[in-house]
């Protein structure tokens, strides 16, 4: 390993020469730089370097190269500025001022400039070769080669695809390189074409295909017009050509393609009516490619669709008629579809003002066609759900208060909640209503104000429709509750009573896991009557006697222990927690609860917290012996409270039980 290293380090004597020679650094600082290449290269020569070494050394070299041509700046520009001083003082006559001006500013390129970069180079090599699947290190690699714009790219990119082929973006990157940076159209089309043989699947692989077509068809027409004949470009609504020419400079190249792409410059002279059948035929040929390798992908045929809907292509009307029958014979199935159709109709919602909202919620009669078709075509759940939240859309714009627009609505315009109310109606009628569809049916009517229609509606599908719902049961609980609560600002006796029985009807119906928010609720409503809160707890000790021990109720059992703890002090939640432990086969997750709360009490100074924990832990340990966690737990706390007669005692009892010291050496470490 040292002899490596120390042949890796003289290597390097040359360019530390140079750097010192030139004045970009001192003795000393090249001293401390051959120290940390040294280190690094030691980290690196480990028998598993780690992906962090390699990433260090390539951060340092990038910092170290930056320092460098900073200060080979400053020293050319002190350069300059003394043969400026010495010009003027000797009266230099302008033509000869001019040429050693030039000949002052040149800097001839020596091996410390380039060095700096190749070591970065050989360093990103080496890391992909250690970690070949690290996708991330092989862009960092390749995104350095595009900085320096070295002759290395083309390798790392054939090495990156070598090993990841299945990965589209590579195939992407190494095009538009080919397309943007190398100017070989030819090259960078192979290679998305051998891209969508490999990743034929690859939604955004065949977007882009379509784009860099297109795009390149832009270019040809550039030239076109750089040759000053007047052609319209693809993009629709554009302005006049010449123009476009002086804003889009970059575009009017040299294109190096083959003898095909030279049969295609020849061929414009056929006129602009070419281009848009070109474009029209990439489009249509890539398009069909796309759908056979994606039948069932929706989405890749909405986006082709929106690049369709953004060029000017030849038989524009035919290409849109034929994607568009192409979408409902293969995705009329789909409730996506139609609902996509539906909002194509008048575009993004979240873009529309209020104005373009009222006259959509005026006419919406070419929406309301495509969702009523969607609805007898495809009458589900999720298609009637669409089509109520395509409303809710229009009338709710992005940031607002939905309840507060909806009761708007209720004032403003009747006839769209009656038009949201009937699609709810219809899909009940239709034996579409769902759980999740009848929870939105409800919460429409308390989003607008009506509690009492909310109420009874909840009553109706609990009752008869949906009697197993549980998200549906605790709505309507919240419903009742809220119901009882607006009737009168004190709740008598008798309505406690009568809240208090239907709660522990529905509790009865669900289980601990599905109601955990209505337990909660529960508490909290009757937290301020002794009696019917001790009646809930008795109750819900039945119910957790019956799950037997799975953590679902923790959470519920931990509030009562809480709220008596605030209320009543340590002592009577103590007493809580005791009756709750007396239970059948007691969770972990409420031992470790009732532990933290006495643990947070032992610095008070009281020595009974300490007893209390250590009992917890016996218990728990009783009743999970195995748990690693709960031993390392109880050996921690012997050791800060306890003597070495008790840490040696858990410690012992831990080993017995486990098998090994594995726990206890871990806490040492």
């Amino acid at each position: 390993m040292a002899d490596v290293v120390q042949y890796r380090l003289e290597r390097m004597t040359d360019e530390l020469d140079d750097l010192e020679r030139r004045g970009l650094f001192s003795r000393p600082e090249i001293a401390e730089i051959v120290r940390r290449r040294r280190d690094f290269e030691y980290r690196l020569k480990r028998p598993s370097p780690l992906k962090q070494d390699f990433l260090a050394y390539i951060n340092y070299e990038k910092q170290l190269d930056a320092l460098r041509n900073l200060r080979k700046r400053a020293i050319i520009g002190e350069l300059i500025k003394e043969e400026q001083a010495q010009e003027e003082n000797e009266g230099v006559d302008e033509h000869k001022k001019k040429k050693e001006k030039k000949k002052s500013k040149k800097w001839k390129k020596s091996i410390s400039d380039i060095a700096g970069v190749l070591r970065i180079l050989d360093i990103y090599r080496m890391a992909t070769v250690r970690y070949k699947a690290d996708l991330d290190l092989w862009f960092k690699y390749l995104e350095f080669c595009r900085e320096k714009r070295h002759g290395r790219m083309k390798q790392v990119l054939a090495q990156a695809i070598r090993y990841h082929p299945k990965v589209p973006g590579l195939w992407i990157y190494a095009a538009a390189w080919e397309f943007d940076q190398n100017l070989n159209v030819a090259a960078a089309r192979a290679l998305m074409q051998s891209g969508l043989r490999t990743c034929s699947s690859s939604e955004d692989l065949w977007i882009e295909y379509l784009r860099m077509e297109l795009t390149y068809l832009n270019k040809l027409k550039a030239r076109k017009i750089a040759l000053g004949e007047d052609v319209k470009l693809l993009q629709r609504n554009n302005s006049d050509a010449d123009q476009w020419k002086e804003e889009n400079k970059d575009l009017f190249m040299p294109l190096n393609e083959e003898q095909g792409s030279n049969a295609q410059e020849g061929s414009l002279d056929k006129g602009e009516e070419l281009f848009l059948q070109q474009g029209a035929l990439v489009l249509q040929t890539i398009y069909h490619g796309a759908i056979e390798a994606n039948p069932s992908s929706l989405s890749l045929r909405q986006r082709f669709l929106e690049i369709l809907d953004t060029v000017d292509l030849a038989h524009y009307d035919e290409l849109k008629v034929e994607v568009m029958e192409d979408l409902k014979k293969d995705f009329s199935h789909d409730e996506n579809y139609w609902d996509w159709i539906a909002r194509l109709q008048i575009g993004d919602i979240s873009e529309l003002k209020d104005s373009e909202r009222s006259k959509i919620l005026s006419k919406p009669d070419r929406v309301v066609q495509v969702y009523e078709e969607a609805v007898n075509v495809l009458p589900t759940a999720k298609m009637f759900s669409l089509y109520a939240k395509f409303w809710l859309d229009v009338l709710v714009s992005d940031g607002e208060d939905s309840t507060s627009a909806l009761s708007n609505a209720v004032v403003n315009d009747q006839d769209f909640v009656s038009s949201i109310i009937k699609i709810y109606e219809k899909a009940e009628s239709r034996g579409c209503l769902t759980a999740d569809l009848a929870c939105q049916y409800v919460s429409f009517y308390l989003q607008i104000g009506r509690l009492d229609e909310a109420k009874n509606l909840a009553k109706k599908l609990c009752n008869s429709k949906l009697p197993d719902s549980a998200n549906l049961w605790i709505l309507r609980t919240s419903i009742e509750i809220k119901w009882f609560t607006n009737k009168s600002s004190a709740i008598s006796k008798d309505d406690l009573h009568s809240v208090f029985e239907f709660l522990k009807d529905v509790l009865t119906r669900l289980s601990i896991s599905e109601a955990e928010y209505l337990w909660l609720m529960a508490l909290k409503v009757f937290s301020n009557n002794k009696g019917f809160f001790e009646k809930l707890v008795k109750f819900l000790m039945l119910a957790l006697g019956k799950a037997g021990g799975t953590d679902s109720g923790t959470s519920v059992s931990s509030a009562v222990v809480n709220w008596v703890l605030q209320r009543e002090g340590i002592q009577q939640a103590r007493e809580m927690y005791k009756r709750f432990l007396a239970l059948p086969h007691p969770s972990l997750k409420f031992f470790r609860y009732c532990i933290e709360l006495e643990q947070n009490l032992i610095f008070v100074g009281d020595n009974i917290h300490i007893l209390c924990v250590r009992k917890l832990y016996e218990s728990a340990l009783g009743i999970y012996p195995e748990n690693r966690e709960l031993w390392r737990d109880y050996y921690l706390l012997e050791k800060k409270v306890g003597t070495s007669e008790s840490v040696n005692a858990v410690y012992w009892r831990a080993r017995k039980t486990l098998k090994d010291t594995l726990m206890i050496v871990n806490t040492d470490l």
